[in-house]
């Protein structure tokens, strides 16, 4: 496998060896890739030969009274989407039996200490009302998912094995700019080591894998199949084991391919290695697209992060943000958490009740069903900003989207770079720390890395997500919806907009009006600092002609004798 390489020391086995990192190692990789479980491809895709094994029943079990009594297994259940996933299980399944979740000791918190923490959350509190006793169904397991055996102990390997009925894998790193070694490990051999664990769960039912519906973003049109992985994940596993960091760095650009980041290729060889289990696990594969706040559950906005788009709303609210490069006529393709989580519950019970021969994937969008752009994005975010404005905004929320790159470098110029310093210089002057150029470094860096998403559109079919939905009563339609068409996007920005202010800035919503008059405050300081600017220009620049100075003289007296005009008007009146 590593023909061709000479000259460049490495260590490799507590030994140093000459080898040098050509093109062969790369194209190896790429080339070698292990088809042994996919169908035969037809016309780039690859499909499951049979959909199902069996026929809908009439006298099915609801998806609540499915999971009543079961053991559920939930690895990123302290993230965002697991959250929301535990939330609505203990919810909307009050039956569950038992959710076990997998966690690790983070900033100094024991796991109990993380647990209870998470159960203190906002998002808990229908869940509390119901069932004040809720967390006695919450059962942590410590948990590494870097380490080998996923640093589970002996005895908690042995409970699992005995009692878990369903699996979902929600955790995986959602940096896009990880290294790919740590990408690797975390969302591909965390994933083997799962279904290693999963294969010694006896009364196993069902393993659900949440990816990204961008695995495959390197195609234009994405089907409800799992595509033949960019490189066989063993070898690339086993290659990553003698690299050192300098060597992974380089050739990373060359592995990923078409492919923006590691958050995207790792997340399509994770697909692969869930789908070499589907002859000997039942298994569903759930893509959502741009996870965002929550629709409608447990309340409408719910959001608890910066991640994705909420930054960037948060950003354009407090006046930071004022342009950004995308396509105006792109398709924003954003999905509401619980519909996700909606949908991962609806499939988890159906590959447990019809256990279809081959893996399902669901492709959750909402650009093909219900198409919002990033154009009415920004139109949306900024006038919710302008009607429930944050507390001590920098500037008056005025976003600007542009796909030209020319555009893009002047606005990031005139209306990040220079108030920045001028910022930064004013608090150097007070005696305060400047902070403003930072958090505009920050801030580009993150919008550079959303450029790939939010300049280009994608064609994904959700046959297998319409499929799901005919299979539900209508009482389950209502209880896990993920019906994206009946999603008012206008409405949803909104609440999306005073969800980032409630959830996550903390800000209390009695405090508008103060807010508001900030606002206007901004706004007559930017027409006052505009004024003096222009007088500015016009006494330095221009005025030094005798008729530039007659102009401005005509246009002084003009404006004086408006004035006394309208004050003499005002005295008669009186």
């Amino acid at each position: 496998m590593l023909r061709g390489l000479i000259g460049l020391p490495v260590y490799y086995d507590g030994h140093v060896k000459s080898l040098a990192l050509t093109r062969e190692l790369v194209l190896e990789l790429s080339e070698s890739r292990d088809l042994n479980g996919l169908e035969q491809e037809t016309n780039g895709t690859t499909r499951p030969t049979d959909i199902c094994s069996g026929t809908v029943g009439s006298s099915m079990a609801s998806i609540a009274e499915y999971y009543s009594g079961k053991n559920v297994l939930i690895t990123g259940a302290t993230g965002f989407m697991g959250k929301v996933l535990v939330e609505k299980l203990l919810r909307s399944c009050p039956e569950v039996k038992a959710l076990y979740i997998l966690v690790r000791p983070k900033a100094g918190q024991s796991m109990q200490q993380r647990v209870s923490e998470m159960m203190k959350c906002k998002l808990f509190d229908r869940v509390r009302e119901d069932n004040p006793e809720f967390y006695q169904k919450i059962i942590p397991i410590s948990s590494e998912l870097t380490q080998p055996g996923l640093a589970i102990s002996p005895e908690d390997v042995e409970k699992l094995s005995i009692c878990i009925n369903i699996v979902f894998h929600c955790a995986a790193t959602i940096r896009f700019d990880e290294p790919l070694k740590h990408a690797v490990q975390l969302n591909v051999l965390a994933t083997q080591q799962l279904l290693s664990l999963a294969h010694q769960m006896h009364h196993l039912e069902a393993f659900i894998h949440i990816s990204t519906a961008y695995a495959n973003c390197d195609r234009k049109y994405i089907d409800e199949v799992i595509y033949p992985p960019p490189v066989e994940p063993k070898k690339l596993i086993e290659s990553l084991e003698w690299m050192d960091d300098g060597i992974v760095r380089d050739i990373t650009p060359r592995l990923i391919g078409g492919r923006p980041n590691t958050y995207t290729y790792t997340k399509a060889l994770a697909e692969y290695v869930v789908q070499q289990e589907q002859h000997r696990l039942n298994i569903g594969i759930v893509r959502p697209s741009i996870v965002g706040a929550s629709w409608q559950e447990p309340f409408p906005g719910w959001i608890d992060n910066f991640n994705g788009p909420s930054g960037l709303f948060i950003a354009a609210g407090k006046g930071i943000l004022r342009t950004m490069r995308a396509s105006n006529d792109a398709v924003a393709d954003f999905i509401p958490v619980d519909v996700v989580i909606n949908l991962t519950l609806a499939a988890g019970w159906y590959t447990a009740v019809h256990r279809p021969k081959t893996a399902l994937v669901y492709n959750c969008t909402t650009g093909g069903i219900n198409p919002f752009h990033w154009g009415e994005v920004e139109h949306h975010v900024i006038s919710s900003f302008k009607r429930n404005p944050l507390e001590q905004a920098f500037r008056r929320p005025n976003a600007n989207i542009t796909s030209n790159y020319l555009i893009n470098q002047y606005w990031i110029l005139v209306s990040h770079k220079f108030p920045a310093l001028i910022y930064d210089l004013f608090l150097r002057l007070s005696g305060q720390k400047p902070q403003m150029m930072r958090i505009f470094n920050r801030l580009h860096k993150a919008i550079s890395l959303l450029e790939y998403f939010s300049s280009q559109d994608w064609e994904w079919n959700s046959e297998n997500m319409s499929m799901l939905m005919s299979q539900l009563t209508p009482e389950d339609r209502k209880t896990f919806n993920f019906d994206v068409r009946q999603l008012n996007w206008p409405e949803y920005i909104e609440n999306y907009c005073i969800g980032t202010k409630k959830y996550v800035l903390n800000e209390d919503m009695s405090d508008i009006p103060a807010a508001r008059q900030h606002l206007r405050k901004l706004r007559n300081i930017r027409y006052t600092f505009n004024t003096l600017l222009v007088v500015f220009i016009w006494r330095v620049f221009i005025a030094r002609s005798q008729m530039a100075r007659n102009i401005w003289y005509f246009v002084v007296s003009l404006c004086f004798k408006f004035l006394s005009y309208f004050r003499a008007s005002s005295t008669l009146t009186n």
